[in-house]
Order: C-alpha cells, then sequence, then structure tokens
C-alpha cells in the first residue's frame, strides 16, 4: 500500500467518524423532538378531555411525567417558595409555588400559582401564599420544572416563611421544608381561568398560564438543530470526496 493510499484511508477514517458523530446529534435532536411532541399531545389531550382526576394522582411515581387534570382540596402551608429566572414574553421574573397538603394522601404538593415580574433591582414580591385552613384547588398535574445545569445551592432562604428557589429540586426542597413525607414528583399547574366561588390561592394574583414548554427548546427548534447537524455529516462527507478526487489528479 502505498504513501499515498494510507493518507488518503486515515483522512476517510477520520472523515466518517466525524461525520457520524454529527449524525448521532441530529438522532438526538430527532428523538428530542418526538418526546416533546409527545408532551405536547398528552397534554393537550388532558386539557380536551377535563375531566378531574383526584389529586391523590400526583404521587404516583409511575405517571410522573404524565398530565392530568385534577382537583382536590386541603391546607394551604405558611410557605411561599419563589423560581427564580423564569421568562415571559421575553421578560426575566419568578413563578410562585405554594404548598398544598392534600386531605387525602400524604405527599405534599406543589403548586404553580403564577408568574411575576422583576424590576431591575430584583425586588421580591410582596404577595406571598395565603395560609388557609381549607383550600380547594384545580389545574393541570404536570413534571416540574427540569433542574437545568445550575450547580451549588437548590434554594435559600429568604426570611421566616419564604424561600429563592435557583432551580427546582423536589427532594432537596421537601428537605428544607420539613415535610417528612415529601413532595410529590408532580406539581399542579393551576387553572388560568379564575371563577366566581374561588378563594384563597386561586386568586392569586400572578400571570398563570399552562403552556407545557416554557424556557425550553420547541419541537421545531429540535427539528432545526437535527437539519443542522446531518448537514453538517452531510458536507464533511463531500468535503472529504473532493479532496480524494483532487489529490487523485495531482499525484
Amino acid at each position: 500500500m502505498s504513501t499515498f493510499t494510507r493518507r488518503m484511508l486515515g483522512w476517510w477514517v477520520l472523515a466518517v467518524l466525524v461525520a457520524a458523530g454529527f449524525a448521532m446529534l441530529g438522532r438526538w435532536q430527532l428523538a428530542r423532538m418526538h418526546e416533546k411532541q409527545a408532551m405536547l399531545a398528552q397534554a393537550q389531550h388532558a386539557l380536551d378531555h377535563s375531566h378531574a382526576q383526584p389529586l391523590l394522582l400526583a404521587s404516583d411515581p409511575k405517571r410522573a411525567s404524565n398530565y392530568d387534570w385534577s382537583s382536590g382540596q386541603g391546607r394551604i402551608a405558611n410557605v411561599t417558595v419563589w423560581l427564580d429566572n423564569q421568562q415571559r414574553n421575553g421578560q426575566v421574573g419568578v413563578r410562585m409555588y405554594c404548598v398544598l397538603l392534600p386531605d387525602i394522601g400524604s405527599q405534599a404538593v406543589l403548586l404553580d400559582a403564577g408568574w411575576w415580574p422583576l424590576n431591575g433591582t430584583r425586588t421580591m414580591p410582596v404577595f406571598g401564599c395565603p395560609a388557609r385552613a381549607e383550600q380547594r384547588v384545580r389545574g393541570l398535574l404536570a413534571p416540574p420544572p427540569a433542574e437545568g445545569l445550575l450547580h451549588g445551592d437548590a434554594q435559600a432562604r429568604l426570611d421566616e416563611n419564604r424561600w429563592l428557589a435557583a432551580r427546582m429540586d423536589v427532594p432537596a426542597l421537601a428537605k428544607a421544608l420539613h415535610l417528612p413525607t415529601g413532595i410529590a414528583p408532580r406539581v399542579l399547574r393551576l387553572d388560568p381561568q379564575r371563577q366566581h366561588d374561588d378563594a384563597g390561592v386561586m386568586l392569586a394574583p400572578g400571570e398563570r398560564d399552562l403552556e407545557i414548554l416554557p424556557n425550553t427548546l420547541t419541537p421545531e427548534r429540535h427539528l432545526g438543530y437535527a437539519v443542522q447537524w446531518f448537514g453538517l455529516a452531510i458536507t464533511v462527507l463531500v468535503v472529504a470526496l473532493v479532496l480524494t478526487f483532487k489529490r487523485k489528479k495531482t499525484s
């Protein structure tokens, strides 16, 4: 085997490996696209068929990644958790979470009570979760916000009854709030449609919605990235082919 042939073979091995790496990234993006499409379809089904399921389902680990319309009642604890770095319409703010201790079931349930904007001084809202002995709630049971890539302490105490969370680490939050039975793996995103007989946390003035993919990439964005990775894989192989023909002509 000539030196030229060995050199060409080495270049092609490298080109194929690089192209395979790009293709794997493209396939991963497609997988993420399909996952999020399934999430959106399941959530839409729950909203279209909004027969309320018992709140006890929030604690079912087998349904931790599912979506269900749910209602129930319990006691609102005298604690407020603000989740930091939450964007809405391009503006940075915080999302307020309350803790419901259900009448049925042992685990506490986090209630997503809405989004609040932050000003330039990052002053936390003065409003907090209204503690109530009896509170009826309804909304969409959904997985909690992803923890992301942040490290360090998940939450910090602002005062006696308020916490600021950098990410939603549910086990760490349960420990910080001294909830021995833990917190359910799903949160209840409160119904944005306030009704005349609502009370307490259901009337909290924060901006509420049932957007399934806040602060994350949409399926369309994943498809766009997949196309880019597959395009790079093809480009590497085409460049390798062109260079091979050029070297053959000059050799």
